[in-house]
């Protein structure tokens, strides 16, 4: 995203140029976009899981954020609740194109234990975003919101649309495929048993 606007210094923190771009200061605003951009972009390609969708995510999230900045009121970190404009406006985009993760039948009921997440542990043997693509996005999704977000299982069934045990289910469900990927094992056993597609 370059360097910051002119007027506008590089070390400004986010409640600084945060209260300036409510004010109209629209070299502030830019300097928050291009701060934050490629996290935004990250959170987008997470959740999408292609370039593609994610770039048109990106864009919605990013008229989304200038669209609500006055609305946000520092009760909490300004990343906080640019996270949640994000991913609300991706999931709406991807929600327009028809691409709303499915309920899978066999993975509406709770599970009794959750794996723990894997991103950390395994980031440096592969690109996480692209075992992240290969898992099916009504098990992504969740993930995401969970390990990388940091929802709770409620917040992320409100989100979704879906009870907190199917959150749960479905978390443990792409923790356990997004390390069969990572683990060099793309098959996933569940589905010899259940006939579900990975």
């Amino acid at each position: 995203m370059g360097r910051y606007p002119r007027g506008i210094r590089g070390g400004a923190d986010d409640t600084e140029l945060v209260k300036k771009a409510q004010r109209g200061d629209q070299a502030a605003f830019d300097a928050l976009l291009r701060r934050h951009y490629n996290q935004v972009y990250a959170i987008c390609r997470r959740l999408a899981g292609n370039d593609s969708d994610a770039l048109d995510a990106t864009q919605e999230a990013l008229i989304t954020l200038v669209r609500r900045i006055d609305r946000f009121d520092g009760r909490s970190k300004f990343t906080t609740w640019m996270h949640r404009v994000v991913t609300n406006a991706c999931l709406d985009e991807l929600r327009r194109r028809g691409r709303r993760p499915v309920p899978s039948p066999v993975e509406e009921q709770p599970l009794a234990a959750v794996d723990r997440p894997v991103a950390d542990s395994v980031s440096d043997r592969l690109d996480i975003d692209d075992a992240l693509a290969q898992v099916p996005e009504a098990f992504r999704v969740p993930v995401v919101l969970c390990d990388q977000l940091g929802l709770s299982y409620e917040e992320i069934a409100q989100e979704l649309d879906i009870a907190p045990g199917t959150v749960r289910s479905r978390i443990s469900r792409g923790r356990r495929r997004l390390a069969e990927l990572l683990s060099g094992n793309p098959d996933d056993p569940g589905q010899r048993h259940t006939g579900e597609q990975p």
